[in-house]
Order: C-alpha cells, then structure tokens, then sequence
C-alpha cells in the first residue's frame, strides 16, 4: 500500500458578490482554492444602470466564457446628445467619441447582466453565502478568523474585500475610509422613471454651469435619470440619509428648466435612488497580512472614467493569478507590482471625464460646447491605450490539491 498525502486546499474568503467577487471566486477556483463568497443582499443584484467593459477586461470575460452572453445583452448606445440651458441642442455625437469606447468591440450591458453572467459561471463550483457579511476578522500567524452577522465563525487562509467604494474590510483592516477617499467636487443621484420622452438606445443631457440632467434609455420602456452637481465639500450629513439626499438634489436643482423638474418628481416616488459623491480610492497598499481588497475597495476609479467595471475585472483576475503558485505575501506583492501602473493610468482619466461631462464654470462650459461641436460623426477605430495598457498573463494550470 503507498500513503499518499495531499496538500488541502487553501480556502479563501471572498467578501461582496457583485462583480469584482465573482470574477475573483471564479479565477481562484480555477487555481485550486476552496472559495467562499459571503454577500450581505439576499441574492444577485440585478437591474441597475449600464457599465462598461472595454480594453483588458474583454479578454477576462473572453476567458471566463460568457462573452457571447454578453454580447447578446450588449445595449448599442447610439447617440449622445448635449443641450443647453434652454434644452436647445449644442451636438449630438456618438457616445464612443465622449468615452473612447470602439464601436462594435467594446461592451455596454445592464449593470445585472454582467453580474448574472458572472454567478452563473462560478455558482456551481464555489460557496455563496447570501444575507450575510463579515462582522469581525482576527489575523494570526497562519490564518484569519472571521466571525460573519449571522452568527457562524470559520477560519481562512485569506479575506478578500470586494464589497464596492465603502468597503467594510477595509475598514477594519486599514481603518476610516477618509484618508483613502478622494473626493472629485461632485454628487449624483441615479434613478429609473418612466420613458415618456420617445428616447431609444440614446443619452440626452442638459448642462448649466455645475450641473447636468440626464436621461440614458437602455430600451424603449424606462430611462435611467442622472441627477449631477458640483459641490466643494461631499455633504457627508445627506450621506446615511435618504430623505436628506431628495432634500438637497432637489434644492440645487429648483429652478432648473428642461425636463428637470419632472425629474425631481419622480425621484421623489422613485424606490431605487442611489445618491453617492464622485470620488475614487487611492490607497498606498492592497494588503494587509493575509486581507487584500480589490476592485472598486482598492481603487475605484469614479464613472468619471468609465473604468470601474473594467478595472474590477482586470484587478480581480490579477490577483487570482498573482495567488496561484504563491503564498499570500509573494501573491498580495506581486498583484500590486502587476496592476498598479494599469489602475493609474485608468484612474488619470478623470480629468477629461469631468471635462466633457460636467463643467463647472461658464467659461469651461463654454469651450466643451465647442469641443462637441467640432467632433466627427464617426469614433476612432481605437480606444484610449490606458483601456489596453495591461496584457493579462497566461494561464496558469490548477495544482493538484
């Protein structure tokens, strides 16, 4: 008889189960871990508004296999229409020449398509823990042992946070978000409202100095409604306060024309507002002992760049890869030495966002104005090289465990 003896696998906490957790569940399963998601929502959000996914994160979604799905779900935003004060058109542009995107390659999809595509490539492989989240985490020499709210307590090799820009890991390994927090000088509030505006497949928005209304149809039947406003300081009393978020959209935008204030009616009935302040994370390191944080927890990068869900995928790939052959310090070190270039320059390109996007000021709404009106109908064949600036490595062959 010969004794043979495997190595047990490495079991790993992954924390939040939108897009970055399920990617990196996927990826780590792949590489032999024994994966546990745990996600405070009852189930898999969907709906929500549309996200991209362009550059490096299409080979991720290409390996995973749930390209095709997603491009069934692909929307095909068509046109971009900026108006004035007076709800008079200034340009109408394809989308693509605003973001950079590349017409026919790069991917826009209902925010819960994407996360249904990726739980349904990982669900029947690893654990899902719905209804609940971490309530307090303990790092030893060879382990962490996590307590969850629902009362249950096990034990990991690693904790993984991936819970979004508000991330509870990482606010209790690294401490208060603030030091991390850099705040962009804008708010927004996003709801969905009827379509009564014979909008298809096409985003209007109306411009004042410091303010922009939008309204993006997906479809035929509802519109997503974007409510944005520049403000010195990130009004931090409206933040755990619903009713006080309606409040101070509602008073920035009180004597606003156009279709605004039928916006602000159905804002008030909506029950879907998500109100935030536009701000990325900046963090000087991603780990921590045996925690690392990922995604949106370690460098959200704002809708200013349009790069948060790709930077979510990307990121989350990298780090399963990172952790395939490595103990958790050489894995969480080598991560970083790997993404970070790619998270900075994606990051960087908030400038010309909140350029095109939102002005601030007369004058820098004025030379947007005749910015959109010197663009060519048509996009450029190829999309900004921060979208691309990282080649994903190969991958690696799952170890025996």
């Amino acid at each position: 008889m010969t004794d043979i003896r495997t190595t047990p696998r490495r079991k790993v906490l992954v924390s939040g189960a939108s897009i970055a957790g399920p990617t990196l569940a996927f990826w780590l399963n792949r590489h032999g871990y024994d994966v546990t998601v745990v996600e405070k929502a009852g189930t898999i959000r969907a709906g929500g508004y549309p996200i991209d996914v362009r550059g490096t994160a299409l080979e991720v979604v290409r390996r995973m296999g749930i390209l095709p799905r997603l491009r069934d779900a692909h929307i095909d935003l068509r046109r971009l229409t900026f108006l004035n004060e007076d709800g008079g058109e200034v340009a109408s542009v394809h989308p693509h020449n605003v973001t950079g995107g590349v017409a026919g390659h790069d991917l826009e999809v209902r925010r819960g398509d994407l996360t249904e595509a990726l739980y349904a490539a990982v669900r029947d492989d690893v654990e899902f823990v719905f209804n609940d989240c971490i309530e307090t985490l303990d790092q030893s020499g060879d382990g962490v042992d996590v307590i969850l709210r629902g009362g249950g307590s096990r034990r990991f090799d690693m904790v993984l946070g991936a819970e979004g820009m508000h991330s509870r890991t990482r606010e209790m390994v690294f401490g208060p978000e603030e030091p991390f927090h850099r705040y962009l000088g804008y708010c927004f509030a996003v709801f969905t409202m009827r379509n009564t505006f014979g909008l298809s497949h096409e985003t209007v928005m109306w411009n004042t100095p410091g303010r922009a209304a939008a309204l993006y149809a997906t479809g035929d039947d509802d519109v997503h409604a974007f409510l944005t406003f520049a403000r010195p300081e990130p009004p931090f009393d409206a933040f755990p306060n619903p009713e006080a978020q309606r409040k101070l959209v509602a008073s920035v935008f009180a004597d606003a024309g156009w279709e605004v204030p039928g916006m602000l009616a159905a804002m008030r009935d909506a029950d879907d507002v998500f109100f935030d302040a536009v701000a990325q994370i900046r963090m000087p390191r991603w780990s921590s002992g045996r925690v690392a944080v990922v995604g949106d927890a370690a460098y959200a990068p704002s809708f200013l760049t349009g790069q948060g869900t790709s930077l979510a995928l990307v990121g989350a790939y990298m780090l399963a890869h990172s952790l395939a052959d490595r103990d958790h310090a050489a894995g969480f070190a080598t991560y970083e030495q790997d993404t970070r270039e790619f998270v900075n320059l994606n990051q960087g390109l908030v400038g010309e966002g909140g350029a095109t996007l939102f002005p601030a000021t007369a004058e820098a709404l004025r030379q947007r104005n005749d910015r959109l009106r010197k663009l060519t109908a048509m996009p450029s064949s190829a999309g900004r090289p921060a979208h691309s600036a990282l080649t994903l490595p190969e991958l690696t062959p799952v170890t025996p465990g």
